[in-house]
């Protein structure tokens, strides 16, 4: 059963790595924007993009642990969220963003994500309830199109 969680965090993991990844490129957020004490939101976002790619790069060499590798997939998630608020402000400074944008609409989806992330790492759950898993499974799927509506991903990723 562990080995079966860790293939549903560690997907859901990626997938919002990849999400952070892409949203952080469009914003122009490198990696040499990471800052040890983050200053600013950019700084921040930068940051938990490397720590989420630690966190990810862990999971290969370490023994399955549904409450480990959920919190994994909710700091991926928590990195997306975070690139989301950054590529979201950056495209609402331009002259043709719009109130109700896709990339309002993607950072809202983002925020859903990192919360049911958060809800299935969490609590008593500890990454093993199903129900919660799958909600944030779809939660993810839903942020993934909404990044790619914002065109902050790319239609060739995979969802």
């Amino acid at each position: 059963m562990a080995a079966a969680l860790r293939k549903i965090h560690a997907d859901r993991a990626r997938s919002a790595y990849d999400r952070a990844a892409a949203t952080c490129r469009h914003a122009g957020v490198g990696q040499d924007d990471a800052q040890l004490v983050p200053t600013s939101p950019v700084g921040r976002a930068a940051g938990a993009l490397r720590l989420s790619a630690g966190s990810i790069a862990a999971l290969a060499s370490s023994a399955p642990d549904p409450a480990a590798d959920a919190r994994c997939a909710r700091n991926a998630a928590a990195a997306a969220a975070l690139a989301a608020q950054v590529a979201a402000a950056r495209d609402a400074g331009s002259e043709t963003a719009a109130p109700d944008s896709a990339a309002a609409s993607a950072l809202r989806a983002a925020l859903a994500a990192s919360q049911a992330a958060a809800t299935a790492a969490g609590g008593t759950a500890l990454g093993r309830d199903g129900s919660l898993n799958a909600c944030a499974d779809e939660a993810e799927r839903r942020a993934v199109a909404a990044a790619r509506a914002a065109g902050w991903v790319s239609e060739d990723r995979e969802a």
